[in-house]
């Protein structure tokens, strides 16, 4: 029981500041969650505030001081460390002397916990007070993981007058630094496919290699959509003698913030696949590993490390989140969106969490608005695209484009563009009119909204924190940018932390109905939908590697719908729904096998 996590849930990181603070809020609860580090302003401005909250003695970092955005970073990091283990500390005296915290406590572990069991039985004493439940709490509590996300694309290059620093200072560059010089004890969670330049600076830093007992002060977690992609990224950084200690699944499409579909696998049979080779997963990187430490001299394994499996996309019920427990022996499930409704958890302003409620199915979509060029879920309504939309109006286009996080378009300056910035849209715009008599007015239109569909997302996702603490916001009004994933759709209503985890655990119930799909059924009607709206929106004479792309995709669909046939004839699970799940998927296999797939030239 000892080092066992206290929950088999994790709650995943939410754009740049959704749960910026999380850890503070829920970590004494043993609760893990991810921060985002890719944004060095609003970490200093959440550092000043809590400085002031918990009168710490932390000072401002100009971003006049050298290498300030990974001090920065580091300096958050290790006040957050304190503050989690203060509020752990005292926690643990509330348990020991406070019988209703206790039972509050209790409710919100997993019914199949040891602690649980345990806890409820000094509860039942007489002698409540005694000091084996101290003992008790101090062996077997401990808090949840601060850990850190950091998206490996976003690496811009940066200045100093008007000079390349070196690529040491690259942006996902300083924030590894900042988290690997932090005092902490944690995971980093790399996000959004490989950089091998970003991966390879990971071996500059002992915390992430095992010590002589062959303990980890610092993991690496990859997120990851399929196995093959966990090989060969697993494999690449053992070469390097690095273990990747968790590989988080996540839906390609059922998920929040920017969606990388796959070829049309979906979640289960990758779970299955992961499932059933888990084990040469280890294997192939435990041997790698051991090669790379001994040529540079540091401790090696003897018997592999821990390698975790976890998943997260979409998940709604508890139901849902013990299927996966159980069928793919997965080690924790992540919940994202559904916290965006829980004020104890996440950093989310009254008038967005509002709008989150309000919002139906038809309201949460996937968008272009990313300046990255992936797809990227969010819901109609936002302050964002309603000032947007004003200027617009007015024939204003673009952003200001104050923090240059996502200025990685190089097309028109060596020192990169953000694709949502006034200066790169204006650009865009001249030479679209030059273009007009070219082109059809559906041509020029389709392509306008192209260019100016893209939003500032590094002011907009970090306003929703401003706002929430009362922080003054600089610059030109940007709104609101959530990025929830379309599950938020089925849920209505602001809840409290411990009802959260009580839904999730099956001991209460938040859902406000069962019109809610299965998370399975719903990711495959948004992989159906994908490809059919690839296929309408090509405008280009169909090539052979689309079509054979395209016929890929089918395929995996449809191989999909076979093995959730045969899963759910034999699951224990989804009882009450097992006249309906086998018509959605006869009714989606009809679908797919009408589409028709371009021929070559055509």
């Amino acid at each position: 029981m000892k080092n066992k996590p206290l929950h088999n849930f994790h709650i995943p990181v939410m754009g740049l500041a959704y749960t910026i603070d999380s850890p503070i809020r829920v970590a004494h609860y043993g609760i893990s969650s991810v921060i985002s580090i890719i944004d060095d302003e609003i970490i200093e401005k959440m550092k000043d505030f809590y400085n002031k909250k918990f009168s710490l003695d932390y000072r401002s970092i100009s971003h006049k001081t050298d290498d300030y955005r990974a001090k920065r970073i580091t300096d958050y990091l290790d006040m957050m460390d304190d503050i989690v283990n203060e509020k752990f500390e005292a926690f643990k005296q509330e348990l020991s002397k406070n019988k209703e915290v206790l039972k509050n406590f209790i409710a919100m572990l997993p019914n199949t916990s040891d602690l649980k069991n345990g806890l409820q039985s000094f509860l039942n004493q007489k002698d409540y007070l005694s000091s084996s439940i101290k003992h008790f709490i101090e062996t077997n509590l401990k808090p949840g993981g601060i850990d850190v996300n950091i998206m490996t694309k976003v690496d811009k290059d940066n200045f100093r007058k008007n000079e390349q620093l070196p690529v040491i200072y690259n942006d996902a560059h300083a924030s590894l630094r900042g988290f690997a010089k932090s005092k902490l004890s944690s995971s980093m969670v790399l996000s959004a496919g490989m950089n091998p330049r970003l991966y390879s600076y990971i071996e500059e830093f002992d915390d992430f290699f095992p010590d002589q007992n062959g303990i980890l002060k610092k993991k690496i977690i990859l997120k990851v959509s399929d196995f093959r992609s966990a090989m060969i990224q697993g494999n690449f950084l053992a070469k390097k003698g690095l273990w990747i200690s968790e590989y988080r699944i996540e839906s390609g499409l059922n998920c929040g913030g920017h969606a990388f579909a796959t070829e049309g696998l979906l979640l289960g049979p990758i779970m299955e696949e992961f499932k059933q080779k888990k084990n040469e997963l280890i294997q192939s990187a435990h041997t790698i590993m051991n090669n790379a430490l001994e040529q540079k001299g540091k401790y090696i394994v003897v018997q592999p490390l821990e390698m975790k499996i976890t998943v997260q996309g979409g998940v709604g019920t508890s139901e849902e989140h013990e299927f996966l427990l159980e069928n793919y022996n997965v080690d924790s499930v992540g919940w994202g969106s559904p916290f965006l409704l829980v004020p104890e958890a996440t950093s989310v302003d009254k008038a967005t969490r509002e709008l989150l409620l309000k919002s139906k199915e038809e309201d949460f979509y996937l968008s272009k608005i990313s300046p990255l060029g992936v797809p990227f879920n969010t819901v109609r309504g936002t302050s964002n695209q309603l000032l947007k939309d004003k200027k617009e109006g007015n024939k204003k286009y673009g952003s200001s484009c104050p923090k240059k996080l996502l200025a990685l378009s190089k097309e028109y300056s060596p020192k990169g563009i953000c694709t949502a910035s006034k200066k790169y849209q204006d650009i865009k715009l001249d030479e679209l009119q030059m273009e007009k008599k070219t082109l059809t007015t559906d041509e020029f239109n389709k392509r306008k909204t192209e260019i100016t569909d893209k939003a500032c997302l590094c002011v907009g996702l970090v306003n929703s924190a401003y706002l929430e603490q009362n922080i003054e916001i600089k610059g030109e009004k940007q709104g609101v940018v959530i990025c929830p994933g379309p599950n938020l759709a089925y849920f209505n209503k602001e809840v409290s932390l411990l009802e959260m985890v009580q839904h999730i655990y099956g001991n209460s119930n938040i859902l406000p109905d069962n019109r809610r799909p299965n998370m399975f059924i719903n990711e495959l009607k948004m992989y159906v939908d994908h490809l059919k709206k690839e296929i309408a929106d090509s405008s280009v004479v169909t090539t052979h590697s689309q079509t054979k792309k395209w016929n890929s995709f089918k395929k995996n669909i449809l191989d999909g719908i076979t093995y959730y046939e045969d899963l759910f004839s034999t699951s224990i699970f989804f009882r009450d729904k097992k006249e309906a799940i086998p018509l959605q998927l006869q009714k989606y296999k009809m679908m797919v096998s009408e589409i028709e797939i371009p021929q070559v030239g055509k």
